[in-house]
């Protein structure tokens, strides 16, 4: 037996309160290496490559299971391994790279030499069944990636942005200009600011999907009342679909709307003009134990024959660190997977400046990174794995007001568990060029050497929804995230209908072509007892590259 993973402490915001009773049920993920995991990687990074002959080749889902599938010997390997063990496994992927087991504690303490307690989250007082480290056969570790729940603590998801009821019934009239902006974001604004097309979207083969989590529903009352309001220039009538993950529903009941997922589906819906718009429910009987739901969406999507060629999420955990490195790897293998069909994933940055989430204790301490700075994997090295360095999410940042400036909640800086984007010179010359013009100040708070983040921003204060039927405010990098997705999807509407492909993964895309976004000069993202960083000409860990620029970035796209 070879240790595996391990936490040296109990972390900050979770004490250990008991054993673990003997008996209890421990429904564990066991993450089986992919058999040509670099290959997959090579072949998404000709598809994403703007340079590349095969760009725009998006994989197929067939494709993607060849390549993310275990070996023979994997599956033998580890099958023999829980057989020998009285232990039998459920696959749960489309790949067969996720399987699961049910063992008792004492079984899963005897099996991994762990010693699983019970953990209590001091903040919500939720509980959960852990251990501070947990060891495989040596044999297995080419096999197994990690094997989850274990080490990863996370507490609920982070909380979504704040609505603050306003007396007006609308924001700015439709012949609003984006100087008219200052004070309250709509999507007229948007259209101004951004120089988004009004001109409906006419491919239905194309669609947004928009993550929902928590029981979080959104209505279609205050959709078609926002959209009377804010957009009456198309059908209030517009709605969208419900996709189900995990038993995921979306009461109509008007008293169950969310503020979180009102927001998400009326900048889609009201901004992407006529471009098809999925809500991704997720239910509350996840089955990814740590994970909480994100793994569950992205398996579920990969399964899909086509799934939407958009994603955007709002939520996340609170920090980086609240899931383990080797979950993290392994979690975000499963988005490279998406992404190389050809879906742009979209994550909302954080609200907390540099740190990550509102209301976590760093002054005096190093910055916080937010989640998730994914990576793409290449294979796993005993004890340690490696990795190509090109994250397969896009991380979306906000700014503030019209004309733009950084927003100060705008979550930014750079990964503790992943290194520096090198793939593209373009992009480790933006963010060098930053880390210069700033010199020593935060020496020690933050890692020069890591994956920098956010990519690219979007309007994520006094953003005007409708909630329960009442018309207010709020602010987040959740309105950031849904609102950039609405811009690529349209985008995407655009280039299917030049018989092109879709812009898939973005990055690489994104960085070789930082003249398509709004450069935000000004601002910064205080937290952790200090200022934050500033936002500065050319990419920075505010706003990233910047804000769409519709026209600039139709350019880009070669349309």
């Amino acid at each position: 037996m070879v240790l595996h993973e391990r936490r040296d402490v109990v972390p900050a915001g979770f004490v250990q309160t008991s054993a673990a009773p003997a008996s209890q049920m421990l429904n564990l993920r066991i993450n089986l290496v992919g058999n040509d995991l670099a290959g997959l990687e090579s072949a998404l990074n000709a598809a994403a490559a703007p340079t590349s002959a095969s760009y725009g080749q998006w994989l197929s889902k067939e494709q993607v299971q060849a390549f993310a599938s275990p070996s023979a010997d994997t599956t033998a390997a580890v099958s023999q391994w829980l057989s020998s063990n009285g232990i039998e496994s459920t696959s749960l992927s489309a790949a067969g790279d996720w399987i699961s087991i049910s063992v008792t504690a004492s079984k899963a303490n005897e099996l991994l030499k762990a010693d699983f307690s019970v953990f209590t989250h001091t903040k919500s007082g939720q509980e959960s069944i852990r251990t501070l480290e947990y060891s495989i056969p040596a044999s297995l570790q080419e096999h197994i990636q990690v094997i989850t729940p274990t080490t990863s603590f996370t507490g609920p998801r982070r909380a979504g942005p704040a609505f603050i009821q306003t007396e007006a019934t609308v924001g700015p009239t439709p012949a609003a200009t984006a100087a008219g902006c200052s004070s309250t974001i709509t999507p007229t604004c948007l259209q101004s600011m951004y120089q988004i097309p009004l001109t409906p979207a006419t491919n239905k083969t194309n669609e947004i999907g928009v993550a929902g989590f928590d029981d979080q529903f959104a209505n279609m009352a205050d959709l078609t009342q926002f959209l009377k309001a804010e957009r009456p220039d198309i059908s209030s009538a517009t709605s969208f679909t419900l996709t189900s993950v995990d038993s995921g529903t979306n009461s109509q009941t008007r008293s169950d709307a969310g503020v979180e997922a009102d927001l998400d589906i009326q900048y889609t819906v009201g901004l992407a003009t006529g471009v098809p718009v999925t809500f991704v429910s997720v239910g509350e009987k996840t089955k990814d134990g740590a994970d909480d739901g994100f793994l569950d969406i992205i398996t579920a999507l990969i399964a899909e024959t086509a799934p939407p060629q958009v994603l955007t999420t709002s939520y996340g955990f609170d920090t980086e660190a609240s899931l383990s490195e080797a979950l993290t790897v392994a979690m975000c293998t499963s988005y490279m997977q998406l992404t190389a069909r050809g879906v742009s994933i979209l994550f909302a940055s954080g609200d907390g400046g540099v740190a990550a989430t509102p209301g976590e204790q760093c002054t005096g301490k190093p910055f916080l990174p937010t989640f998730p700075t994914c990576p793409l994997y290449v294979q796993l090295k005993s004890p340690s794995p490696t990795y190509l360095i090109l994250p397969s999410v896009t991380l979306v940042g906000a700014t503030s007001g019209s004309p733009e400036i950084g927003a100060s909640l705008s979550a930014g800086g750079f990964s503790n568990y992943f290194p520096q984007q090198t793939w593209r010179q373009s992009h480790a010359t933006l963010v060098d060029a930053y880390i210069t013009s700033i010199g020593t100040e935060y020496n020690g708070l933050y890692n020069k050497t890591g994956r920098a983040y956010p990519d690219v921003s979007a309007a994520g204060e006094n953003v005007l929804i409708v909630q329960d039927g009442s018309t207010g405010l709020v602010a987040g990098t959740s309105c950031s995230s849904p609102i950039f997705a609405s811009v690529i999807g349209l985008l995407n509407d655009e280039l299917l209908n030049a018989g092109k492909p879709v812009l898939g993964f973005l990055n690489p895309w994104l960085y070789a072509n930082p003249q398509a976004f709004n450069d935000i000069t000004s601002g910064s993202n205080p937290g952790c007892g200090t200022t934050g960083f500033p936002a500065k000409a050319g990419w920075d860990p505010v706003t990233g590259l910047g804000s769409p620029n519709y026209v600039a970035m139709r350019t880009a796209a070669g349309l």
